[in-house]
């Protein structure tokens, strides 16, 4: 009786720590909040013409790609020097050829940055209330605690065409509560605004973050929440941001991936590399 009792009880543990494996290896090779951001960001090309979708970052990558499979009027490029006919899956191609349909040099990526028919999904460091960026330099620019980028292509980017924002991680690190320690693009600062130029010149058009969905209310340029992602309260965000927010009665849910969307996800990232791209909180 004893021994029946033993094996009957260690049995148990093997089943239990069985499953418990199966819903890790489902967490490892899952992870929905990153196909959760996918869908959400691939959103802010669903209006767009005959545009250049720049994804600059794996989740911004893939949601380009994603966003090119149902906006065909989109145009992405090979990260090289060609426009391509469809995204070509991240990390390694495992044989697969791009589909290239013309050359796509410098020259004419800068005719199409200038000419506006860009719009790039970035990844700044930093974000203040007026939707001014950084990647160059946290703390004294004379003499700063983390040197980064630099401010690369931001100026004039965000002064030609459209520009939408991830943020893996809201927090009041990156949503500052006064201005950016380095401004790399343009908001809507009327102090900082080149002679010229009006505030409607300016289109940042979306930000995505891991706790929802903003953009900027057009009359007054300020930051509102669009969407909440699950699990997330208004208050939560708001929490986690250095200057107030709109927050508009009835505030809906980000909208969950679609089984086909959840489909091409996995077509463009056949080696899984977004499970790591964000964390859950």
């Amino acid at each position: 009786m004893v021994l029946i009792l033993y094996v009957h009880y260690h049995c148990q543990s093997i089943k239990v720590i069985w499953l418990n494996l199966i819903v890790m290896r489902e967490k490892i090779i899952h992870n929905p909040l990153a196909d959760l951001l996918i869908c959400a960001c691939s959103s802010i090309w669903d209006d767009d013409s005959e545009v250049l979708a720049s994804g600059i970052g794996l989740i911004q990558r893939l949601a380009a790609s994603l966003a090119m499979m149902k906006n065909p009027n989109l145009m992405m490029t090979d990260s090289e020097a060609y426009i391509v006919s469809e995204p070509v899956p991240v990390g390694r191609r495992n044989g697969y050829e791009p589909r290239r349909e013309t050359w796509m040099g410098f020259s004419r990526i800068f005719d199409n940055v200038w000419s506006g028919n860009r719009h790039a999904l970035v990844g700044p460091s930093q974000i203040d209330r007026f939707g001014q960026a950084n990647i160059s330099a946290i703390g004294d620019y004379e003499q700063p605690k983390v040197q980064m980028l630099g401010m690369r292509g931001f100026p004039g980017n965000s002064i030609s065409h459209a520009n939408s924002f991830f943020v893996p991680v809201h927090s009041r690190r990156v949503f500052v509560e006064g201005e950016v320690d380095t401004v790399c693009s343009i908001g809507y600062n009327p102090a900082r605004l080149p002679k010229g130029y009006w505030l409607d010149d300016i289109d940042i058009r979306r930000i995505i973050t891991d706790l929802c969905v903003m953009d900027f209310e057009p009359n007054h340029k300020r930051m509102r929440i669009l969407s909440l992602h699950p699990g997330v309260s208004a208050d939560e965000v708001q929490d986690n941001t250095g200057f107030d927010l709109i927050r508009p009665d009835g505030l809906g849910q980000t909208a969950e991936p679609t089984p086909q969307e959840l489909a091409t996800i996995s077509a463009l990232d056949p080696n899984n590399l977004r499970i790591n791209a964000v964390k859950t909180r």
